[in-house]
């Protein structure tokens, strides 16, 4: 089984992009430039991370509005302190500072806190079609072909020297649950158990009896002439002197 695989802030590789908005609409350009300073043209994009690349806009001078929106639009500052309002239309604003109408538009849909002042870093702006990043550019595409190459390689790689399949375990069968048992099949349940025990305890007892009865000893036969001599020989073993005598022979005596 896969798990998802997070990057590091320092295995981000970030690419420089050139985009022209000459003659085209204001919103379409901010939009497409919001999207590759968050990253998300990326399979990679994290929301929580700076995965954008940075981009250049040349020709900030001549985009374009739709409709009357270059007389209605209005921009819109404050100091604070009372009283201290300004308003710039669009045509105002771009006759001074065309590139902060870019800048405005793209940091609108950008992400706000650290997060987005970070990516707002990565975006450069010019009004006219010349800039100094040529040096950064062409790095970006070298770097981007050595790495394309390289993920080709290990794909080759992979295709020749297939990994091989992972050991399976087998599927463990879910044990059914018993079904609980009402009242009364409890006590039947309860009652089978104790005739059980109670067969069980006399079957021990029988067994116990068995086993002292072998262990005691056998009495020997004693025949009739042993019987009858026994006796007699007792009688002669009695002495003289702790015989008998009679009342009346005592009496005399005296």
């Amino acid at each position: 089984m896969t798990s998802t695989v997070r990057r590091k802030a320092s295995e981000i590789n970030k690419r420089w992009h050139v985009v022209d908005a000459a003659d085209r609409p204001l919103g379409r350009v901010a939009s497409e430039v919001a999207a590759l300073l968050r990253g998300k043209h990326k399979p990679t994009y994290e929301p929580h991370l700076d995965d954008g690349d940075f981009v250049v806009i040349i020709n900030a001078g001549k985009v374009r509005l739709s409709g009357r929106k270059a007389e209605q639009k209005v921009y819109y500052r404050h100091s604070g302190y009372p009283g201290n309002l300004r308003k710039r239309t669009f045509a105002e604003q771009m006759e001074r500072r065309p590139e902060r109408v870019l800048e405005r538009s793209v940091w609108g849909m950008l992400p706000k806190g650290p997060l987005g002042k970070r990516m707002r870093r990565h975006l450069k702006v010019y009004a006219g079609a010349d800039h100094p990043h040529q040096a950064q550019i062409v790095g970006s595409d070298r770097a981007a072909e050595v790495s394309a190459q390289a993920e080709a390689d290990a794909l080759q790689e992979m295709i020749e020297n297939p990994p091989k399949p992972p050991r399976l375990r087998p599927l463990s069968v879910p044990e059914t649950p018993t079904p609980r048992l009402t009242r009364r099949e409890k006590v039947a349940s309860w009652l089978v158990e104790l005739e059980e025990a109670r067969a069980v305890a006399a079957a021990d007892a029988a067994a116990m009896a068995d086993v002292e009865e072998e262990a005691l000893p056998e009495e020997e036969e004693v025949s009739e002439a042993e019987a009858e001599t026994v006796p007699q020989a007792e009688a002669d073993s009695v002495p003289e002197a702790e015989a008998e005598t009679d009342p009346k022979d005592e009496a005399e005596e005296n």
